[in-house]
């Protein structure tokens, strides 16, 4: 396939994303070089990890992080047995992301097809992706490879640190490749980032049911930096890229632009009655997203109710890590963690609540809402139309966390949580949820383009209030957080009145941000 002009459409990709990433980048390997210096901490002596790898040989947790060297458990062998898979996770979410992004998704909005009028191959767009994500891989490799050796602890050598970088950089070059292919087999950018996700849920499903050889990701955790260096395995993920980097050139060079190899369902000749409200199309573009996060949240859900069975070994004598918990002498270990793991799972279930409200404003950056708002619609009611689907979201997918950790914890305990203790432990974060939902409203109210802050103050609220206790932060920090405000089920008592002052400030927050977009100007 002819490719002239790709270098330079490489060097534009990277001009016009960079700061995005930049910060994938900065993100991916701060949060790795953040965890070996955390478990140095948390376990200083050999004796805390060998205890550690007694709690890991618990079939769930091997089904959760993969299987690792757990008869010779050093601090090497501890960060790329519990770290390794969920940051692989992460880089192929980045590679899911960005290929779609500047593949499928350009050539639906009509981007390709301009560039195509210009002195270009009919590949170059294609190419310049797949050498850009090639170089961000790369890099990240090293980036991450530099900072583990760095760091200079016990166990982690040099070698060690260059396979869990090149373990990662091999990863994210075998999901590009993966997403590449998916974009010539859809003909939209939502399609092909679906099948992209679902590729990868089913990798890491097929590695937590032991079949390790069939999936990159058991590839990945096959590797074992700091005790086995296999190198076999991020073979086999170069080589697997290889193949779909090919696969994915002989499939755009038979394809027609704008179509895709998977037929696409007829759609109806005339709307539902359920489509004809603001209400029932934002629910139609997500409704694909809403499913596939609601399946996550209830296998997360199950993931963590499944550790609930072994906790008094993973916090026998680990003063640091048991400052995690709410202490509260009364009641069960079990007990004292469950309000942490909701606080987890309540900080996982608003993002896809505020995904959904973004949603509108991402359809405005698409100039999609001159043709709603051209018609008798109110954008009123078109923005609570989201913000109440935002807020459905968010009720759905606290319960569903709820009933995958009671399930789970059911399976393991001898005395397990009753079925009202676990659902309300998860939904009183619900007020908290809803004033972020109100922020993001807010925040679309003044510009579209200032979403990017609620995110922002997710990840302060997360750091606060999940480390807060382990590194001893003031309390005042945690009350600038929402989420701060919450009870602590099932160890507090319900404080019915910092819930309602939560609901109130997200009504005043809401009714703000909904007089604020009536007020200003739709871009186009």
């Amino acid at each position: 396939m002819a490719v002239k002009g790709s270098l330079r459409l490489s060097r534009f990709i990277l001009r016009q994303d960079r700061m995005r990433f930049l910060w994938w980048l900065l993100g991916i390997t701060v949060m790795t070089l953040l965890v070996p210096v955390s478990f140095a901490e948390l376990y200083p002596t050999q004796q805390g990890r060998d205890v550690m790898a007694e709690t890991m040989r618990n079939p769930a947790m091997t089904a959760l992080v993969g299987p690792g060297n757990l008869d010779d458990y050093t601090l090497g062998a501890m960060v790329s047995h519990q770290m390794l898979l969920f940051t692989g996770v992460a880089v192929a979410v980045m590679n899911i992301l960005l290929m779609v992004r500047h593949t499928r998704a350009e050539e639906e909005e009509g981007q390709t097809e301009l560039l195509r009028a210009l002195p270009v191959d009919r590949g170059s767009q294609l190419m310049a992706a797949m050498m850009v994500l090639f170089g961000m891989n790369v890099l990240l490799a090293v980036l991450v490879s530099t900072g583990l050796s760095s760091l200079s602890l016990e166990s982690m050598d040099v070698w060690g640190s260059i396979w869990y970088g090149t373990a990662l950089g091999a990863v994210g070059l075998f999901f590009a490749g993966v997403t590449a292919v998916c974009a010539q087999l859809s003909e939209s950018g939502r399609g092909a980032a679906g099948l992209s996700f679902a590729v990868m849920i089913a990798a890491y499903l097929l590695q937590a049911m032991g079949l390790a050889w069939f999936t990159p990701f058991g590839w990945l955790t096959s590797v074992q930096p700091y005790s086995d260096n296999d190198g076999w395995a991020v073979l086999l993920l170069v080589i697997g890229s290889l193949l779909l980097a090919g696969t994915a050139f002989i499939l755009h060079d038979k394809r027609d632009l704008g179509s895709g190899f998977l037929p696409s369902r007829k759609g109806r000749a005339h709307a539902s009655v359920f489509l004809q409200n603001p209400f029932g199309l934002a629910w139609r573009l997500q409704r694909t997203v809403f499913i596939s996060w609601a399946v996550g949240m209830l296998v997360l859900g199950l993931s963590y109710g499944s550790i609930l069975g072994d906790l008094e070994s993973f916090f026998e004598g680990n003063e640091l890590l048991s400052n995690m918990l709410i202490s509260d002498s009364d009641s069960s270990l079990a007990a004292q963690f469950l309000p942490m793991l909701m606080a987890v799972l309540a900080f996982i279930s608003t993002i896809p609540a505020l995904l959904a409200m973004h949603k509108l404003a991402a359809e405005e950056r698409k100039s999609r809402l001159d043709l709603l708002l051209g018609r008798a619609v109110s954008r009123i009611k078109l923005m609570a139309s989201f913000a109440v689907l935002a807020a459905v979201n968010a009720f759905v997918m606290l319960t569903l966390a709820a009933v995958g950790l009671w399930g789970g914890s059911a399976a393991v305990m001898e005395k397990p949580f009753t079925f009202d203790t676990v659902i309300t432990a998860s939904l009183v974060h619900f007020p908290a949820v809803a004033v972020m939902i109100a922020i993001s409203v807010c925040l679309i109210g003044i510009s579209q383009k200032a979403t990017g802050f609620v995110w922002i103050y997710l990840l302060y609220s997360f750091i606060t209030l999940y480390l807060g206790g382990l590194f001893q932060l003031p309390d005042w920090m945690e009350k600038l957080s929402p989420f701060g405000y919450v009870s602590k089920l099932p160890i507090e008592e319900m404080n019915w009145l910092a819930s309602g002052g939560l609901f109130v400030t997200a009504a005043v927050l809401l009714l703000l941000g909904l007089h604020q977009y009536r007020k200003r100007d739709v871009e186009g």
